[in-house]
């Protein structure tokens, strides 16, 4: 089931990039090593993902949709098992491990294909 359009994924996209960003802070967990740098680099990676995705918010539009989704995927998958990876989990787990999940909700939901807009069809 696609519930999330293309538009909102990017807006999404923001919107997520920005929270892992701040999230070391605003979560109260940096301590300036893994724990931290995780998020912070995949939210820039984000931010910089939908920048030059081929998509309504893309900037540069050079990434294909499909692909980005699966960008998305990994990157979820990657935060959501970082605490383990790189031995974190004992400090701090919750914010990487639902964030991710998160991550990856939001790619199963979003919708594949452009919606053609019924007027441009004629």
């Amino acid at each position: 089931m696609n519930v999330i359009s293309r538009r909102v994924h990017g807006y999404l996209d923001y919107i997520v990039g920005i929270l892992l960003i701040a999230a070391p802070w605003l979560l109260d967990f940096a301590r300036g090593g893994a724990e931290t740098w995780v998020p912070v680099i995949l939210g820039a990676a984000a931010i910089m993902l939908a920048m030059f995705t081929d998509y309504e918010l893309g900037v540069v539009k050079r990434i294909p949709f499909n692909t980005h989704l699966i960008i998305d995927l990994v990157h979820g998958l990657f935060l959501a098992v970082s605490p383990w990876l790189f031995g974190f989990s004992d400090y701090v787990y919750l914010p990487h491990l639902l964030l991710g999940i998160m991550e990856i909700g939001i790619v199963t939901l979003t919708e594949r294909n452009p919606v053609l807009n019924a007027a441009r069809s004629h």
